[in-house]
């Protein structure tokens, strides 16, 4: 049998081999075997090397809880902003806070307030062939102060420091940032003082 899909609900295998006596059965034989990989209890994946696809670690963040969109350091990094690369593929929900361990890796979801969820968040599109949320830098770093605990950016400068020397961000990626999203994550988020500062240094790069 040859898969299409990178999601497989358990529902759409068991359809697929009405055939056997246990269904679930099969689907626990194909788990063992290596063709699919349990994400969860009643989602699977097709192996990539039965498949031929590669594995998209945001993709499956989107689908393996939800509403939720990739953000925090996962997405800094899949934007190149950040050096380090992430082992934990953390998203923001709407929903309580969760985290996933399976075969691809480890998913962090956090919550935030649901009018805070819709802002600065885009659609990827990868080569035509699919598609996933995702913050935008802006919103991600936003994300990454109100989840920071003991974060506290009480001055423009805290915010460069933060930015340049923790973070290692590049200013060449502050300079093309647009304030306008962090300014309404500040109508909607906590540690509204220190979403002020980062929107404050921003402008004052941008203005050099």
């Amino acid at each position: 049998m040859e898969y299409t899909h990178r999601n497989i609900p358990q529902l759409i295998l068991r359809e697929a081999f009405t055939e056997y006596a246990s269904p679930n059965a099969k689907v626990c034989r194909l788990e063992q075997s290596g063709e699919v990989i349990r994400l969860k209890r009643g989602m699977y994946i097709t192996s990539p090397q039965y498949s031929g696809m590669l594995l998209s670690q945001e993709l499956i963040a989107n689908h393996l809880y939800g509403p939720s969109y990739v953000s925090y350091e996962t997405a800094l990094s899949y934007y190149g902003i950040i050096p380090e690369r992430v082992t934990i593929v953390r998203s923001a929900t709407i929903k309580r806070g969760r985290v996933f361990n399976n075969d691809i890796g480890e998913f962090e979801y956090i919550a935030v307030p649901t009018d805070y969820f819709s802002i600065g968040v885009r659609i990827e599109i990868v080569e035509n062939e699919y598609a996933f949320l995702i913050a935008t830098p802006e919103k991600a770093i936003c994300d990454l102060i109100l989840a920071t605990s003991g974060l506290r950016l009480q001055s423009v400068k805290a915010v460069r420091e933060y930015l340049y020397k923790n973070m290692r961000i590049e200013e060449e990626s502050v300079l093309q940032m647009d304030n306008t999203i962090i300014e309404e994550c500040i109508q909607y988020g906590r540690k509204r003082n220190d979403l002020t500062n980062l929107a404050k240094f921003i402008r004052d790069e941008q203005s050099i």
